[in-house]
């Protein structure tokens, strides 16, 4: 037995010191949910989950705009459902007009409620949606993915002369109601052509839509992997540290007394 230096002590003191930080460690995990406290506990980890992490806020952010890309064309969408309705009740006014039986005194009241629809029409041509036309000749842009890939959306003008032709016609004369109700048919093709590419656009942007949920779903889930603490694990470990730090502080307790053994050899 020697006095000077407690050896048993300080190899003591050295598990007890590792086993702490073992507990420390173990409990961070637990307490954080992360099996990644500090960058040394995974280096490579920490780089691929922070590229997973921002792929994951780019995506979130790509179908916030694919959201509002989906707003935009429905807005349209219900404009120009109404614009059919309308252009239906006007070729319905341009072939009460073309009636023989009917004087010019008629056809002034029929223009009467014609002229209100074309003023209606060409009201909702300068309609906009937050602070973009939404019938012009224009194209709108999106990015619809996490990578910035651009989605073009080709403008629906209710400016042109397809529609321009039918808002400035006339059913006052039965010539006029003629001109303005071949005017108001190629008006309902080009309608149904704006409305059928609307449509094209929603599908594509339905299809992004639950593109993005499946990435941000996959990519969470494969940054879950790398990130999170399995709890079952993680606390068996925090057992086993906990009990070897309660047993090696004991051992250090029981070293620290070995060199008091050493008076009891020393003459009184």
């Amino acid at each position: 037995m020697i006095i000077s230096s407690n050896l048993a002590a300080q190899s003591a003191a050295n598990d007890l010191t590792k086993t702490s930080a073992a507990l420390t460690k173990s409990l961070a995990k637990l307490s954080s949910g992360s099996r990644i406290v500090n960058a040394y506990d995974d280096a490579a980890g920490v780089a691929i989950s922070l590229r997973f992490d921002a792929k994951i806020e780019r995506a979130n952010a790509a179908r916030d705009n694919v959201a509002n890309a989906m707003s935009f064309t429905n807005t349209q969408d219900g404009y120009l459902k109404r614009i059919s309705k309308t252009l239906n009740r006007m070729s319905e006014l341009a072939m009460l007009s073309l009636d023989g039986t009917k004087s010019d005194s008629d056809r002034a009241l029929y223009e009467n409620e014609f002229t209100q629809l074309s003023s209606y029409i060409t009201n909702v041509g300068g309609k906009e949606f937050n602070g973009v036309t939404l019938f012009s000749s224009a194209n709108v842009s999106s990015v619809i993915d996490s990578e910035g890939t651009a989605f073009n959306m080709t403008g629906v003008d209710l400016t042109s002369t397809t529609y321009t032709n039918v808002t400035s016609s006339t059913i006052a004369t039965t010539v006029g109601a003629t001109s303005a109700l071949s005017g108001i048919r190629t008006a309902i093709t080009q309608l149904a052509s704006d409305r059928a590419t609307i449509g094209a656009f929603q599908s594509r942007l339905n299809m992004a839509n639950d593109q993005l949920s499946a990435t941000i779903e996959n990519f969470t889930a494969a940054s879950s992997v790398i990130k999170d603490v399995d709890v079952a694990r993680e606390s068996t470990e925090f057992s086993r540290q906990n009990i070897l730090n309660q047993s090696t502080t004991a051992m250090l307790a029981q070293a620290n007394q070995l060199p008091q053994s050493v008076l009891r050899l020393l003459p009184q």
